[in-house]
């Protein structure tokens, strides 16, 4: 028996429930009656594990992420934990990498810390196939669960995203009127946030009258070095790319590399937008034009959120922040 049976009995939302349970007055007499009734006819007895509420915790939030040494997720890692601390709440860290089954394992440990929430850094924690992730829907019959820039629907679990796909298709767009026209795409991951950045570069060129040509997707994993050897294997294959939109600055660094090893001028020839906006941006020459992907704001959105699940406040489950263009020297727009 759980918050989850609790709610969905008595017809009112597992956020009523929490009011009621932590004698807020934002609850009407009828509705907390109806509340009260039911948790008697269920026999429900909160816990530490159900409650989650501010009453009787633990203090502490679970924190997992795939790969710490990733840029995007240590900036990630340290506001999160900042604005727990500045909220009272201790943090435990999971690095999990991307296997499901040490997700799972990882997961598992957090709840029987008796954390009293568990935010999911990144968006690898969602999977494609919706039965993998329903041990996440079961857990958050119990707890709450914090989704940084990924997005899975169900009772108790909030989201807050950048939107990734307006800030690619924007980025494509302002290429194609720059006078590009074979945009070179590279990617990291089929996660769920690099799924709407790439729909949003396949929506721009469609719109821009510009067939989407698979020879110009590539997937590539998370390296300078990887990038820069891909650029110029597919540069020696023939394939002619005047501009390059990569979905992490450090594929887009590879292609500033790839530019400078062939003496290809940037940006009159090759035009390069890479993101997240990381101290890479800025390390690059010429500096990386580059999509902030505003991860402290994410971050601060994700934390607030959490408190206002405790508090028993009306929140919404999903939060969608706009990313901003931030124009360098690797483009001439």
């Amino acid at each position: 028996m759980n918050i989850y049976d609790v709610s969905k009995k008595a017809e009112v939302s597992i956020a009523t429930v929490s009011r009621v349970l932590n004698g807020n007055p934002n609850v009407s007499e009828k509705t907390r009656n109806r509340v009260l009734e039911v948790m008697d006819e269920l026999g429900y007895t909160p816990n530490v594990f159900a409650r989650g509420l501010g009453l009787n915790t633990m203090k502490t939030i679970g924190i997992m992420c795939s790969d710490s040494s990733d840029l995007y997720l240590a900036n990630a890692i340290y506001f999160l934990e900042r604005e727990l601390r500045s909220n009272g709440y201790d943090s435990i860290l999971c690095c999990t990498g991307i296997d499901l089954e040490t997700k799972q394992k990882y997961f598992d440990l957090l709840r029987s810390k008796r954390v009293d929430a568990i935010i999911l850094a990144g968006s690898k924690f969602v999977e494609m196939k919706s039965k993998d992730n329903s041990y996440l829907i079961d857990a958050a019959k119990e707890l709450p669960l914090m989704l940084v820039n990924g997005y899975l629907d169900g009772p108790n679990i909030y989201s807050t995203l950048c939107d990734d796909h307006a800030a690619t298709y924007e980025a494509t767009t302002r290429l194609i009127k720059s006078g590009k026209s074979n945009i070179l795409y590279l990617y990291t991951s089929d996660s769920y946030s690099g799924h709407n950045k790439l729909q949003g570069y396949q929506d721009a060129l469609a719109a821009g009258g510009i067939s989407v040509c698979e020879d110009y997707i590539r997937q590539c994993p998370k390296d300078v070095t990887q990038a820069q050897e891909l650029c110029i294997r597919l540069h020696q294959e023939g394939l002619d790319f005047d501009a390059v939109l990569a979905s992490d600055d450090s594929l887009a660094v590879g292609a500033v590399k790839f530019a400078h090893a062939f003496h290809i001028p940037i940006p009159d020839q090759l035009s390069v937008i890479g993101y997240n906006n990381s101290i890479l941006s800025r390390c690059s020459y010429p500096e990386l034009t580059s999509i902030d992907s505003k991860v402290e704001a994410l971050c601060i959105t994700t934390v607030n959120t959490l408190m206002g699940v405790f508090s028993g406040a009306n929140v919404p489950s999903r939060t969608t922040i706009s990313a901003d263009l931030i124009k360098r020297g690797t483009t001439n727009f």
